[in-house]
């Protein structure tokens, strides 16, 4: 991908949270504004991992009832998925819709050995409103977020990859920019990415002004009122 970012441009926006960068796509892309974003709340069930940012690997899953393919062609998809998992640009994530519905996370998918697998194959995490299961044996700084989790597996498989998917409301589709962290997760157009740290700095320190200003022994609506008129200055 030509436009991939390099991995310092990568590791500049992980730098923010992902509340940050969707204040900052507010900025350099306004009508974004009410869209982009999970729309439902999604669990962090490891709340101490870091903010991380990649490329979106797009799959499909089902649980309740036993895959219409036989086992060959299963295995076959399922290959073709993580060929598709370890391919450039990198790192990816994996997005991965669950389509049983209307409940969330029937069957998970989610693991010990998929949270392994995936690594392994370059990938830095996952955002699914489908379950996880496993949280203690987790691969080590694999990044999750998860409609629930669940203690069985079920039947889920593969329905299909490669495609466009809705996740907790947040529309991605393959090798879209993704960013994640505890929070939810939010999808940054490729065009502006690199946009995206400047204006993110901008915020903060048109923030730090009315939060130095809140920590005055003295503070009133008269220095809320300066605060604002100075945050608003800074360019």
């Amino acid at each position: 991908m030509s436009n991939s970012l390099s991995t310092d441009e990568l590791a500049a926006l992980t730098a923010f949270d992902t509340p940050t960068i969707c204040n900052a796509l507010e900025i350099v892309a306004p009508e974004r504004r009410a869209f982009g974003f999970n729309r439902r709340p999604l669990l962090s069930p490891l709340p101490q991992a870091k903010p991380i940012v990649g490329y979106a690997r797009t799959v499909m899953i089902r649980s309740r009832e036993p895959s219409p393919r036989n086992k060959a062609d299963a295995r076959a998809t399922r290959l073709a998925y993580y060929e598709s998992i370890g391919a450039a640009p990198r790192p990816s994530i994996c997005v991965m819709q669950d389509v049983d519905g209307p409940d969330i996370g029937f069957g998970a998918f989610w693991g010990e050995v998929q949270s392994n697998v995936h690594k392994a194959l370059g990938c830095i995490g996952v955002v699914t409103d489908g379950a996880v299961r496993d949280i203690d044996v987790w691969a080590k700084d694999f990044f999750v977020l998860a409609g629930t989790v669940m203690p069985s597996h079920a039947y889920v498989d593969i329905v299909d990859f490669g495609k466009t998917v809705s996740v907790a409301g947040m529309v991605v589709s393959p090798n879209d920019l993704i960013h994640a962290d505890r929070h939810g997760a939010v999808v940054i157009p490729l065009n502006i990415a690199r946009k995206i740290p400047d204006a993110a700095s901008l915020l903060a320190k048109r923030e730090k002004i009315i939060l130095d200003a809140c920590k005055s022994p003295h503070f009133g609506i008269e220095d809320l009122r300066q605060a604002f008129s100075r945050a608003d200055d800074i360019h």
